[in-house]
């Protein structure tokens, strides 16, 4: 079946972060490499296990992006580059307002693809924050989907 949500186990982290890093590095381009060296860590050790972690694999059963809820909000949607404009993303955002009762979400204002993708998906901005969820003087966009 195309696009099916799957599980995520420990063991699965590692292929995680690689999709991480892999997606930040073509989207966020506003972030230094040093930056994103310095997140990976805390991603991987900390921050995975703070979420409800879902993910799509490929044919061969590799993971080829994820998405991380907690308190009703998308967390993390990460999709590796080669595999961006295929549904993932969609099938990802869905499952979690479906299942997850996700009506919020924060973006990075200097990533106008999630902003796009995130209002395609139902979400509208309410609210911005000069500084992001870590301090860091990267601004982000607050969006909720009332339609729940």
């Amino acid at each position: 079946m195309k696009n099916q949500v799957c599980d995520v186990e420990k063991h699965d982290y590692e292929q995680l972060i690689e999709v991480w890093e892999k997606s930040v590095r073509a989207t966020h381009n506003f972030l230094a490499s040093e930056v994103i060296l310095q997140l990976k860590p805390l991603i991987l050790n900390k921050y995975f296990d703070m979420v409800s972690l879902k993910c799509c694999k490929n044919v061969v059963g590799d993971i080829i992006g994820f998405i991380g809820v907690a308190d009703n909000k998308i967390e993390m949607l990460f999709i590796l580059p080669t595999a961006q404009g295929q549904g993932i993303g969609s099938t990802l955002c869905n499952y979690a307002v479906e299942n997850h009762s996700v009506t919020k979400v924060d973006v990075n204002e200097q990533n106008p693809r999630a902003k796009d993708f995130y209002e395609k998906m139902g979400f509208m901005v309410v609210g911005r924050s000069e500084l992001d969820a870590q301090g860091k003087p990267y601004p982000v966009l607050h969006m909720e989907n009332d339609k729940l």
